[in-house]
């Protein structure tokens, strides 16, 4: 009988321009629009939207992570389906171009207030930026 850590589901990401992943995993964890939440064979189903941040899942060969902003995500307990509208591996990041556009994105909230019809537009460029400056590092170090 398979332990309980060791039970795999099937992750599915997809954006508009193509399948990243379609694997068995052993875990997957993501940006919910209200809060990081971590998956599990066998989780109660649930349906979120997806905020800026990084996915990261573990399969047979290792832990992989990618750059996250905005979409869906469908929880059932044997499968995950996410449906992003930006999403990037970390081999595909240039992660001095997103160190150029955090630098960028900064620049331009200072001195903003919160009431600035800019201001969350501006912050969720600099939050898309930290997360693929993030993913990038972290391969980097592999």
């Amino acid at each position: 009988m398979e332990a309980e850590s060791e039970k795999r589901f099937r992750l599915e990401i997809v954006t508009p321009e193509r399948k990243l992943v379609d694997k068995q995993v052993k875990y997957v964890s993501a940006p919910g629009s209200e809060g990081e939440f971590g998956v599990l064979a066998g989780h109660t189903e649930f349906f979120t939207t997806l905020g800026t941040g990084t996915i990261s899942y573990e399969d047979e060969e290792a832990v992989h992570m990618l750059a996250v902003s905005c979409g869906y995500a469908e929880v059932k307990p044997e499968s995950v389906v996410i449906l992003a509208e930006n999403a990037e591996p970390a081999r595909e990041i240039d992660r001095e171009r997103a160190i150029r556009d955090r630098e960028r994105w900064e620049k331009e909230l200072e001195g903003l207030s919160f009431e600035d019809k800019n201001y969350k537009i501006y912050q969720a460029k600099l939050d898309r930026a930290m997360s693929r400056i993030l993913v990038a590092s972290q391969h980097l170090e592999k």
